[in-house]
C-alpha cells in the first residue's frame, strides 16, 4: 500500500511540473501548465523527438513532413489531439499511429495524401474526429478504416475519388457524419456504405452522379440527412429513394427537367425538400412523405398553369411551406407560389393545352419512359457490364487494349477506365452517339488521333485524367461539339493545347492540372480558341511566365495558376480579364507584390488567394482598386511584417492573415483598426518585436501610444524585397487554396463552376429517366 501512494504521489507531482527546458524543442513553443506543444511553420522533416512523452495536446501545421514512418509518435503516446494540417505529408506508413490509442482529433487537411491504405489508421481506437479534406484522395483499400470503430466524423471533402467500392467504410460502427463533398464521384458501389448502420447525415454535394444511387442508397437505414445538390442530375423515377429515416433532402443546384410523383413514396418522414435551382417547370403532388413542412423550388422556371394547381392544393391543405416564384405566364410573373391562389392557376382553352402537350412531348428525347422494361436483351461487349435501364455501361479495370465496341445504343455513361489502351484511332467510339460522359482516366494513353470522338454529338463530359498525353493533335477533339467539361489533368502536356482546343465552342471547365505547362502565349490561347471559357485550372504545372493577351477572354471567371514557379503578379496578362471572380496564387514563388497588382480585375474579383508564396513585402497599393466585392482574402504562411490597405475590402467573408511575422508597431495602426471594424474573426499575431511575438495583433496594447497620424505616408516608396530570408517553397500538389474563416476549421475555395453572370452554367443534355444506377 506505501508504494503504491508513492506511486501516485510521484504521477501527480509529474503532471504539475514545468516542463523540462530540454524537453521542448528549440523551434516549439510548450505550455507545461495545458501539456500543449506547438510547432507551427518550422519546416520540419520530422516529429521532433524531444517533445515531452505527457504532452496531450500537439500542433505540427505547415512543416514539411512528407512521409509519416511506423512509430512516428511512438515518443508521445499520451495524445488526445494531433494537428497536421499543411505538413506536404503524401504517404502515411502502416503503424505511423499505432502508438496513439488515446487520440480523439486528428487532423490531416491540406496535405498531399493520395491513397488511404489498409493500416493508414491502425492504433486509434480512440479516434472520434478524422479530417481528410483537401488532399488527393483518389483510392480507398478494402480495410483502410477497420480500426476505427469509435469515429464519429470522417471527412474526405475536396479529394479526387470518382468511385466508392463496395465495403469502403467497413469497420465505422459509431459513424454519425461522413463528407464526401467537392470530389469527381460519378459511380457508387452497391454495396458502398454497407455495414454504416449509425450514420445519420451524408453529404455527397458537388459531384458528379447523374442518377440517384438508390440501391446503394438504400442500406443506410439510420441517414436522416442527406445532400446531393450540386450533381447533373436530369431525372428523378419512381421510387428513386426509398429510406426510411430521411426527414431532410438536398437536390438543389442540380439539372432536374422532371420528377416522378412517386420518386419519393418511401420517405415517409421527409419533412423539408430543397429543389432549389433546377430546370422543373412544373411538379406533381408527391405521394410517400406525410410530415413534410418545407419544398423549396426556388430558381426554378415554374409555369403557374392550371399543372400546377394539384401542387399548390396539396401544399396548402398539407401546411407545407411553399418557396419560389413564377416565371410565366406574364401576369403572374414573380409572384410567389405560397400567395398564388389555387384558382388562379388557369389553362386556356382545351385545344391550346392539347397543343402544348404535344409540342412538350416533341421536345424530348423521343425514348419510351425510362420506367418501361426493354422489350429485348440488348448485347453488351465480352468483358464489360451494362444496364440497360439506367443507360450505363461499365468495363473499368478489365484489361482492355482496345476500345470495345457494341455499347447499347441508348448508353449515356461510358465507363472505360484503368485499361491500357495506349492509343485511340479515328472512330473509336462508333454507335455511341447518346453517351454524356466518358471516363477514360488511367488508360496510360500517350496518343489521339484526329477523329477519336466523332460521332458523340452528345457528350459533355470528357474524362482524360491520369495519362501519358505529351501533346495533342488538332483534330483529337473535332466531332465532340457540346463537350463543355474536359479533364486533362495528370498529364505530360508541355504546352497549352490551344489548337486542340479550338474545335470545342462550348468548353465551359478546363482542367490542366499537373501537367508540364512551363509558359502561356497568346497564339491560340483563350479568346481566340475558347471563347466560353468560364474556369481554367493549371495547378502544378512548371509556368514561369504568361504573356499579355494569353488569358484575354470576355468570360474567364476563375484561375487557378497555384503551385507553379512565377516571380510576380501577371498584371499585364490579367488586362483583359474582366469577369475574373477567382485567382489563386498560392506557392508560387512572389516575394513582392507591386502597387495595382490587381487592378485589371478589380471590378469582379470575388476571391483571392495568396498564401505560402514567400512574399516579403507588399505594396500600401497592391490591392487598390478591390472594395466592397471581395468577399476571400488569404495571404497565410508568407513573410509580410506589414500588410497593404485594407480598408475599402468592407465585403469580406473569408480572411486569412495567419502566419506572418508582423511588426507590431504604429504602422500596424491601420490594419488594428480595420480589424475592430469587421464583424469577421480575422487572426493575426505579431512577429516583431521579439517581446510581442506570438500574440495576437487585437491583444496587444502597443497602439495605445500611436498618435493618429501614424500610418505610413501615401506616397509609395519602392523597397526591393529581402533574398536571404525565405527560402523558395516547394510546389503543392493540392487542388485548391487554404482558406481559414475561424481557428481550427478549415474552410474550402467556393463550389465550382461558378454561375454569375454574364456567363450561366451550361445545362447538361438532358438524360433519360432512370429509377437505377450502375
Amino acid at each position: 500500500m506505501p508504494f503504491f501512494s508513492a506511486a501516485i504521489f510521484m504521477m501527480i507531482l509529474a503532471l504539475n511540473l514545468p516542463v523540462e527546458a530540454g524537453k521542448c524543442p528549440r523551434v516549439c513553443s510548450c505550455d507545461a501548465a495545458k501539456l500543449t506543444v506547438a510547432c507551427v511553420g518550422k519546416n520540419l522533416t520530422e516529429v521532433p523527438p524531444t517533445i515531452d512523452e505527457i504532452t496531450v495536446k500537439l500542433d505540427l501545421r505547415n512543416n514539411n513532413l512528407q512521409v509519416l514512418p511506423r512509430g512516428a509518435f511512438v515518443l508521445t503516446p499520451y495524445l488526445t489531439h494531433l494537428n497536421l494540417q499543411r505538413c506536404n505529408i503524401i504517404k502515411v506508413k502502416e503503424g505511423a499511429f499505432r502508438t496513439l490509442g488515446r487520440v480523439v482529433s486528428l487532423n490531416l487537411a491540406y496535405n498531399k495524401i493520395d491513397v488511404l491504405y489498409q493500416e493508414s489508421f491502425d492504433g486509434l481506437s480512440s479516434l472520434k474526429e478524422l479530417h481528410l479534406d483537401h488532399n488527393r484522395v483518389e483510392e480507398i483499400q478494402p480495410g483502410a478504416f477497420t480500426q476505427l470503430g469509435v469515429l464519429n466524423m470522417l471527412a474526405l471533402t475536396h479529394n479526387q475519388l470518382v468511385y466508392i467500392p463496395n465495403m469502403a467504410f467497413q469497420g465505422l460502427h459509431n459513424i454519425k457524419w461522413l463528407r464526401l463533398s467537392h470530389n469527381s464521384l460519378n459511380n457508387l458501389a452497391p454495396e458502398a456504405f454497407t455495414g454504416l448502420f449509425t450514420l445519420s447525415r451524408l453529404s455527397l454535394d458537388h459531384n458528379e452522379l447523374q442518377f440517384f444511387p438508390t440501391q446503394t442508397m438504400t442500406r443506410l437505414s439510420e441517414v436522416t440527412r442527406l445532400d446531393l445538390s450540386h450533381n447533373p442530375m436530369t431525372y428523378l423515377g419512381e421510387e428513386s429513394v426509398s429510406m426510411a429515416k430521411l426527414t431532410h433532402l438536398y437536390l438543389d443546384h442540380m439539372s432536374l427537367q422532371d420528377l416522378s410523383d412517386q420518386a419519393l413514396a418511401h420517405v415517409p418522414l421527409l419533412s423539408h425538400l430543397d429543389l432549389s435551382h433546377n430546370q422543373l417547370r412544373y411538379l406533381e403532388p408527391l405521394s410517400g412523405p406525410k410530415e413534410l413542412a418545407s419544398l423549396n423550388l426556388s430558381g426554378n422556371p415554374i409555369y403557374c398553369n392550371c399543372y400546377m394547381r394539384p401542387l399548390r392544393e396539396w401544399t396548402r391543405a398539407g401546411s407545407v411551406k411553399l418557396l419560389g416564384a413564377c416565371a410565366g405566364p406574364p401576369h403572374l410573373s414573380d409572384e410567389l407560389l405560397q400567395a398564388v391562389a389555387p384558382l388562379d392557376l388557369r389553362c386556356r382553352s382545351r385545344g391550346e393545352m392539347l397543343k402544348d402537350e404535344f409540342e412538350e412531348d416533341s421536345e424530348s428525347t423521343g425514348s419510351s419512359p425510362p420506367t418501361a422494361k426493354p422489350t429485348q436483351k440488348v448485347k453488351c461487349p465480352v468483358n464489360c457490364d451494362c444496364d440497360v435501364e439506367a443507360q450505363h455501361a461499365t468495363c473499368e479495370g478489365r484489361g482492355h487494349t482496345k476500345v470495345p465496341r457494341g455499347f447499347p445504343i441508348k448508353t449515356q455513361l461510358l465507363d472505360l477506365r484503368s485499361n491500357h489502351f495506349h492509343y485511340l484511332p479515328a472512330n473509336s467510339f462508333p454507335g455511341t452517339s447518346q453517351v454524356v460522359s466518358l471516363h477514360l482516366e488511367l488508360c496510360k494513353i500517350h496518343e489521339i488521333e484526329g477523329g477519336a470522338f466523332r460521332g458523340m454529338k452528345n457528350l459533355f463530359y470528357l474524362y482524360l485524367s491520369d495519362n501519358d498525353l505529351t501533346s495533342l493533335d488538332p483534330g483529337a477533339f473535332a466531332g465532340i461539339p457540346e463537350l463543355t467539361y474536359l479533364h486533362l489533368e495528370g498529364n505530360r502536356l508541355a504546352q497549352f493545347p490551344g489548337t486542340a482546343l479550338a474545335v470545342l465552342p462550348s468548353l465551359f471547365v478546363l482542367h490542366l492540372e499537373r501537367n508540364s505547362i512551363s509558359k502561356l502565349e497568346p497564339a491560340g490561347l483563350l479568346s481566340s480558341v475558347t471563347p466560353k471559357l468560364r474556369e481554367l485550372y493549371l495547378t502544378n504545372n512548371t509556368i514561369t511566365s504568361i504573356a499579355k493577351g494569353a488569358l484575354d477572354s470576355a468570360f474567364l471567371g476563375t484561375l487557378h495558376l497555384d503551385s507553379n514557379q512565377l516571380k510576380e503578379v501577371p498584371t499585364p496578362a490579367l488586362s483583359e480579364a474582366h469577369n475574373l471572380e477567382e485567382l489563386s496564387l498560392s506557392h508560387n514563388s512572389i516575394r513582392w507584390v507591386g502597387p495595382n497588382a490587381f487592378q485589371p480585375v478589380s471590378q469582379r474579383l470575388k476571391r483571392l488567394y495568396m498564401d505560402q508564396m514567400g512574399t516579403e513585402k507588399m505594396s500600401r497599393d497592391a490591392l487598390a482598386g478591390l472594395g466592397p466585392g471581395l468577399k476571400a482574402l488569404t495571404v497565410r504562411g508568407n513573410q509580410l511584417e506589414q500588410l497593404p490597405e485594407l480598408s475599402p475590402l468592407t465585403g469580406l467573408e473569408v480572411v486569412d492573415l495567419q502566419d506572418n511575422p508582423l511588426l507590431c508597431d504604429c504602422a500596424l495602426l491601420p490594419l488594428r483598426r480595420w480589424m475592430e471594424n469587421v464583424s469577421l474573426e480575422v487572426i493575426a499575431t505579431c512577429g516583431h518585436p521579439q517581446e510581442l511575438r506570438g500574440q495576437k495583433v487585437r491583444d496587444v496594447q502597443v497602439f495605445v501610444s500611436c498618435p493618429e497620424s501614424s500610418s505610413p505616408p501615401h506616397q509609395e516608396v519602392v523597397v526591393e524585397p529581402r533574398t536571404s530570408k525565405v527560402k523558395k517553397p516547394k510546389p503543392s500538389l493540392s487542388k485548391a487554396p487554404g482558406v481559414k474563416a475561424r481557428p481550427g476549421k478549415p474552410k474550402a475555395k467556393l463550389p465550382k463552376p461558378t454561375k454569375s453572370q454574364p456567363q450561366r452554367k451550361p445545362t447538361a443534355p438532358k438524360v433519360a429517366k432512370s429509377k437505377k444506377t450502375l
